[in-house]
């Protein structure tokens, strides 16, 4: 059973102001950490993985499909496969979210780095 810690190496640059670390990944699911700074929006998006999720810290507009949400700390969510979505952070603060992807995502496979124990 690995375990992944945190260090500096572990996170990535995914565009400005967005900031990823693939927390855990195996079984057919990954767990992914993203810190967003304050006013940017991660642009609409689809893939074929279901995501799931949550607001850990900060919040904004998330738009999933035709709807849009207004997300704070605590709001979980559900992105079925190939809907587009669109998150655009709050004004004030670091919007922190952590995803669940199923199936694993292949696309972010160079970003998993080596277990750090058993």
């Amino acid at each position: 059973m690995p375990r992944w810690d945190d260090t500096p190496e572990a996170w990535h640059d995914v565009m400005p102001g967005v900031r990823r670390r693939i927390l855990a990944t195996g079984g057919g699911i990954m767990l992914v950490l993203y810190r967003i700074a304050p006013n940017t929006t991660f642009p609409r998006h689809r893939h074929p993985h279901v995501q799931s999720g949550t607001i850990l810290s900060g919040g904004g507009r998330f738009r999933v499909g035709n709807a849009v949400w207004e997300v704070r700390a605590g709001a979980g969510y559900y992105v079925p496969s190939n809907v587009a979505h669109e998150l655009t952070t709050g004004p004030d603060e670091e919007t922190v979210v952590l995803d669940v992807f199923a199936p694993e995502r292949e696309d972010f496979r160079d970003e998993v780095r080596p277990p750090d124990g058993p």
